[in-house]
């Protein structure tokens, strides 16, 4: 019989011995003179240390060597899915976590936690270097593999020697590793967003001259919604239901005026919880222009609706994601920016060089909702400071605006003009 989560062991009477006792997986605990204030303590002591440790046994382990880093990473796992959570839904960090792991597993997952050592964290490290990973991004998983022993060290399953010893590696540095590097951010120029907005779905080329009138992140603009706005004033403010910097106490507000008010005019007659870019609306939106362009007679061919499926695998959501949204303006990017010779599309036929010569040529003219922002504080700081930059960024420190904020070669070219 398994017992319901909000289940506590008991504080029961051992007869033969008269002794209070609790049983805490399988393992029985006597607290002392069953009834007395002692014995109670005792047990709230215990049942305390259980929950602390996400009701895992509190017994330590007979062979400090027994743990390996594969049962490690499974009890690391279960910590990481009720920590990593937002609003009731999983991080980006969990997704970066199993990922990270992986290697880790593949080559030490049967090695005992107590002897991973440096090496072997470089070890594992070489082998994000291999699978292409940028320099970023291999410190980035390097040091979650070193959060991981930390915490393990912290529930008492390794000693403290072992994250210690992990941590004494340092990052590697720019110019000093055969790791990628990979290109900062840059602003994109209005001729380049103009061009794509053709391309794309109504109601995501919407949601992108948001993002670029408002300078706010790509998930913020997700999940717009009517009861977020403050409609009084001229300028209206945006108070999104979930930001990036909410668990530091931060409160985020974003300022909407004339013509991002125009955008979201089209969005707000409906329920005020929903939200106002919904894939849903966009794909009946498409089918209906669809429609709207048939040419067969009503009467022949298929009536609409009637050629799908009844229960598809994926349907259109409540709302985009990140992912979802990004994968919309490549898409439109690739379409507004073909290849003279191949196309827009990835297709079937082409050879390995044909792929290869695509992959090259996609990048140089796609550009990520996340440059939008970019360039939104490029014009606010140029024209207003780099106060008001960080105002409407919403950052709590400036250097922080200054990697956003890219800053105005014109004013340099001036200046040298000038001084000779």
């Amino acid at each position: 019989m398994s017992w319901s989560s909000n289940h506590l062991p008991k504080y029961r009477k051992h007869r033969a011995s008269g002794q209070a006792i609790v049983t805490i997986r399988g393992r029985d605990h006597y607290l002392g003179p069953h009834g007395t204030k002692a014995s109670k303590v005792a047990y709230d002591r215990l049942i305390s240390e259980w929950l602390a440790v996400g009701r895992r046994s509190t017994a330590p382990q007979q062979d400090p060597t027994s743990l390996t880093v594969a049962e490690l990473i499974l009890a690391y796992w279960k910590f990481v899915k009720g920590h990593y959570v937002k609003n009731g839904k999983p991080t980006s960090e969990q997704p970066a976590i199993r990922w990270a792991v992986k290697p880790l597993k593949e080559l030490y997952g049967r090695t005992a936690a107590v002897e991973f050592g440096p090496v072997a964290l470089k070890a594992v490290r070489l082998k994000y270097m291999q699978g292409g990973l940028s320099r970023g991004s291999i410190n980035q998983n390097t040091g979650r593999l070193v959060r991981m022993f930390r915490w393990a060290a912290a529930e008492e399953m390794i000693p403290a020697s072992v994250p210690q010893a992990l941590s004494m590696i340092a990052g590697l540095r720019r110019g000093r590793t055969e790791a990628r590097e990979t290109a900062p951010v840059q602003p994109v120029d209005q001729a380049t967003v103009e061009a794509t907005l053709p391309h794309l779905p109504g109601v995501v080329a919407d949601m992108a001259r948001l993002q670029r009138l408002t300078g706010m992140r790509p998930a913020e603009a997700c999940i717009v919604r009517p009861f977020d706005l403050d409609r009084g004033g001229e300028v209206w403010t945006y108070q999104p239901e979930s930001h990036k910097t909410e668990h530091h106490g931060r409160e985020r507000t974003i300022f909407i005026g004339p013509q991002a008010q125009e955008v979201l005019l089209r969005y707000l007659a409906r329920d005020p919880q929903t939200y106002c870019f919904r894939p849903c609306d966009s794909e009946a939106k498409r089918l209906a222009e669809k429609e709207a362009r048939r040419k067969t007679p009503r009467s022949c061919g298929n009536v609409r609706g009637s050629n799908r499926k009844r229960k598809p695998k994926q349907k259109p959501g409540e709302r985009y994601t990140t992912t979802s949204y990004r994968r919309a303006i490549h898409r439109a990017c690739d379409k507004a920016f073909p290849h003279p010779q191949l196309g827009y599309a990835m297709k079937s036929s082409f050879s390995d060089d044909q792929k290869a010569e695509l992959r090259k040529w996609q990048p140089q003219y796609r550009w990520s909702p996340n440059q939008l922002r970019h360039t939104a504080a490029t014009e606010i700081r140029r024209e207003f400071g780099l106060e008001a930059a960080q105002v409407i960024l919403g950052h709590s420190q400036a250097n922080v605006t200054q990697v956003y904020a890219e800053r105005d070669m014109a004013k340099g070219l001036e200046v040298a003009r000038r001084i000779g």
